[in-house]
């Protein structure tokens, strides 16, 4: 019971946590670019380089929380990201706020993969994908009201205008240091969780990265990442706006109002969906999100038939790739930890995490080229094959883990319970 408290309280501080990011991203760039005068190089590199903290932050992070407590990591992380978007109350020079946005986007993404750890941790194997759900669901909630917040009271017009974004962010990161770091203590594993902590850590990455991509499943789990991330998050905040701004000519109204539905059609089906698909196997659902972007990219395709309706059909897109999304998350996470070489499940989630950021970081590249240079339905068509790629990719992970599956065990009773745990939430590998 007071394990599950703990658990309940990570994703209150996760949601809290990310009050920053919907606080600070979607004003930056407007900031650095007009408000402080500092150009759109400049501001460019302030996306990147926040990308780029969040890619050394996570594989890193993973490992210390295999080597280490994952409370401390977690805590530690954020309390180094709260005083990397503090600092930028101060930044008066292109310099100060680009050292600042890389600091930020490390304390932010190094916590993840400690928090994954966590859930793991404090919550049972049969439990993991509904945690998951909610902690998911908590986030997109921390990151709407910090849309919300900042929406209401940043003054893009005065160069202390976005300071309450930035203070925003830190408090969050403060707080949910707190209660991580109170829900923590004396916390041990629940009896009901599989996760392995007493093996020991590889030396080297590269070590680890040999011994993760050993597994014909993670490789096939490693394709699935990326390509349903090319497929919908590359593109949530850049590609898609662009799209819809440029080529379907519809108002910033009908952008915010997608924004909008998407993150209610979240909060309102997560649940649900997880209770419906409890049984189902990771992969099955995974080809689902897979054919769920599909349609949503053939959906908006059909936009540019039809101007009148086009805002409609974009808004309903973003409902669309909602449904998708209630069951990415909850899904494979932990479906990518209980493949995880023994002992190394922080790592893994950390290498998974950061090909996830690398791809997605290609994602405004893409699509400012392709809709720069008047390929709309070239940048339609890439996304549609991305998503279908995604699709087969799940099925050829579905067969991988049968075929595991199907392996006699060869070694001692210890292993062969551990490859018997190699389930998703205890859900049948085998399920249709």
């Amino acid at each position: 019971m007071l394990l599950a408290v703990r658990a309940m309280l990570l994703v209150l501080a996760s949601s809290i946590g990310m009050l920053g990011w919907g606080a600070v991203l979607p004003y930056q760039y407007a900031y650095a670019a007009d408000t402080r005068g500092w150009g759109a190089l400049a501001a460019a590199a302030a996306s990147s380089l926040f990308s780029v903290g969040a890619l050394v932050a996570a594989p890193v992070a993973g490992r210390l929380s295999d080597r280490f407590d994952p409370v401390k990591v977690a805590v530690l992380s954020q309390l180094v990201g709260a005083l990397g978007v503090g600092a930028l109350v101060f930044a008066d020079s292109p310099t100060a706020f680009l050292a600042g946005m890389f600091v930020f986007g490390l304390g932010l993404t190094a916590a993840v993969p400690a928090k994954q750890v966590l859930v793991l941790r404090w919550v049972s194997t049969a439990d993991r994908r509904r945690t998951f759900a909610y902690k998911f669901t908590g986030e997109a909630l921390g990151m709407a009201a910090g849309a919300y917040i900042a929406g209401h009271l940043v003054d893009l017009r005065d160069p202390q205008g976005l300071d309450v974004g930035f203070l925003t962010a830190a408090a969050g990161f403060g707080i949910s240091s707190l209660i991580i770091g109170l829900a923590g203590r004396g916390a041990g594993v629940h009896p009901g969780s599989d996760i392995v902590t007493d093996v020991s850590v590889p030396a080297s990455p590269r070590e680890s990265l040999r011994l993760v991509f050993a597994s014909p499943a993670l490789r096939w789990t490693a394709v699935v990442t990326v390509t349903l991330a090319l497929g919908f998050y590359a593109q949530f905040e850049s590609g898609l706006p662009a799209y819809g701004l440029t080529v379907l000519d519809i108002d910033t109204a009908a952008i915010g109002t997608a924004a909008a539905v998407n993150a209610v059609v979240i909060v309102a089906l997560q649940v649900v969906v997880v209770r419906l698909t409890a049984h189902r196997s990771a992969p099955t659902l995974l080809m689902a999100v897979g054919a769920i972007w599909v349609l949503s990219w053939v959906v908006l395709s059909f936009a540019q038939l039809a101007p009148g309706v086009a805002s409609a059909l974009f808004v309903t897109t973003y409902g669309i790739f909602a449904v998708g999304e209630t069951m990415y998350s909850p899904v494979l996470n932990p479906l990518t930890a209980s493949l995880a070489p023994r002992g190394m499940v922080g790592q893994t989630l950390g290498i998974f995490g950061a090909l996830q950021t690398t791809f997605s970081a290609l994602g405004p590249l893409v699509a400012g080229v392709l809709l720069g240079a008047g390929l709309a339905n070239g940048f339609l068509g890439l996304h549609l094959a991305i998503s279908c790629l995604a699709v087969y990719a799940a099925w050829r992970l579905r067969g991988a883990l049968r075929r595991e599956a199907a392996q006699p065990a060869t070694t001692d009773a210890g292993d062969e319970g551990w490859r018997a745990s190699r389930r998703d939430g205890g859900d049948p590998v085998l399920a249709a």
